[in-house]
């Protein structure tokens, strides 16, 4: 609750709590606090405990930390029933980034990377889009005299 607060911010609201409430009033107020939060803690575990039991035993894992979608999606993408564990190991980013650079500049990916790489032409629903080298004798394009 308190994770950012540093040493001297800490220093600074003793102080301040104790020119605000006096050296007398300070322990009481400390108390009346703690009370409180203890009864707001007392009725969020009562809370959590009725809505368990109204929801019934389908919902009996269920729990409200979950209702934070962070917390929800990791939960889901752990769960290995979708075979996201088996995609998310086979799927390499770099050597996908790589193959795409050396396409689009028009290198050879074959040579460059080790390991698995398509075939020149379509396959497996991929495109090559290496660009094919020119023939270097037909630099010039053809004379026409009758279009000039």
């Amino acid at each position: 609750m308190f994770n950012d607060i540093g040493p001297l911010e800490l220093v600074t609201l003793i102080v301040l709590a104790v020119l605000v409430f006096g050296p007398d009033k300070l322990p009481k107020f400390i108390q009346d606090v703690t009370r409180t939060l203890r009864k707001i803690r007392e009725f969020s575990d009562n809370a959590k405990h009725d809505i368990r039991s109204e929801l019934g035993p389908e919902f009996k894992d269920f729990e409200f930390e979950d209702l934070n979608p962070k917390a929800f999606l990791r939960k889901q993408l752990d769960n290995d029933e979708l075979g996201l564990k088996d995609i998310r190991s086979t799927f390499d980013l770099k050597r996908e980034m790589a193959e795409l650079t050396d396409s689009v500049n028009g290198h050879d990916t074959t040579s460059a990377l080790p390991g698995p790489t398509s075939a020149p032409a379509v396959s497996g629903g991929r495109v090559d889009m290496t660009k094919k080298p020119e023939d270097p004798k037909d630099e010039r394009p053809p004379f026409d005299a009758d279009a000039t």
